[in-house]
């Protein structure tokens, strides 16, 4: 998956108004969602159908908030952010 085609399913203009201790925290609630659905998508390729479940129910929006971290780690980069980032 490319970074074109994970930019095309996130508003580019959401964290562009977002100072550090608004990165930090949206940050940390892309984050969680990002791992959670790789581990349901990992969860639904152990079946029969697996792979197909996994991406029709899961790929969108795994893209969609892949997406929205990227922007977030652009904006926190254009902004240099001191503090720690969310692990």
């Amino acid at each position: 998956m490319n970074d074109s085609m994970t930019s095309a399913f996130a508003d580019p203009a959401k964290y562009d108004l977002y100072e550090c201790k608004q990165l930090r925290t949206g940050n940390a609630r892309t984050w969680r969602p990002l791992g959670e659905l790789q581990g349901l998508m990992a969860k639904a390729e152990t079946g029969v159908a697996g792979p197909v479940v996994a991406e029709l129910a899961y790929r969108n929006e795994y893209i969609a908030v892949r997406g929205q971290s990227k922007l977030a780690e652009e904006a926190w980069r254009k902004n240099k952010c001191q503090d720690a980032k969310p692990e």
